[in-house]
């Protein structure tokens, strides 16, 4: 009787490896037959998966961010704390996800100014993959508003757009430079959402 294949399970075999390699050899340098290698499968059974790196790589941001954003979005309406404490949280708990994964993410930014450079932009991607994010906290930010947990002049908007860019600067400050501490960057995020919370 064959063996039968959970294809969702070798996929994320797949993936893992890819990462590794990336991380290790850098993402010029990796290619479809080492990763293959690495992972025991022939190059053919790769492109049953993916038609080439790039694809790895954007179903990467895919998998991660989905996982992430709905691990935030089932705690944000879990949570009985206030809104801003739930939001500190979040940044927090992406601020040490980008920490325990320094390697990834190194090399994910590695892969956006490469391709920026073959004329892709990756960023349209990872900013379509954090819209989510940005939603719930403008939605956390609204229901904070109405149950008076922030002030009720604050600036939804602005907030949100700070929150992001303060937490998308951190990740690449933690990739380009190698910053291991993340205390600085979460005491900054911290203060800032502090100052609108009652």
């Amino acid at each position: 009787m064959p063996k039968k294949i959970d294809h969702e399970l070798r996929k994320e075999r797949i993936l893992k490896t890819a990462l590794d390699v990336f991380a290790r050899e850098g993402y010029k340098d990796s290619n479809l037959s080492l990763i293959a290698q690495e992972c025991g499968l022939s190059r053919p059974t790769i492109y049953q998966y993916f038609k080439d790196k790039e694809q790895i790589y954007y179903y990467a941001v895919k998998l991660v961010t989905g996982r992430m954003f709905k691990k935030y979005a089932d705690y944000a309406w879990a949570s009985d704390d206030n809104v801003m404490d739930r939001i500190i949280y979040i940044c927090n708990d992406i601020i040490d996800f980008g920490v325990t994964h320094l390697s990834e993410l190194t090399s994910l930014v590695d892969v956006m100014l490469l391709m920026r450079k073959e004329g892709t932009n990756f960023n349209t991607i990872i900013l379509r993959r954090t819209a989510k994010l940005n939603i719930l906290f403008k939605r956390l930010l609204r229901y904070g508003r109405g149950r008076g947990d922030i002030s009720a002049d604050c600036d939804i908007e602005g907030i949100t757009e700070h929150i992001s860019s303060l937490v998308v600067s951190s990740s690449l400050e933690f990739a380009f430079l190698g910053i291991e501490n993340p205390k600085i960057n979460k005491d900054l995020i911290s203060r800032y959402l502090s100052f609108y919370k009652i």
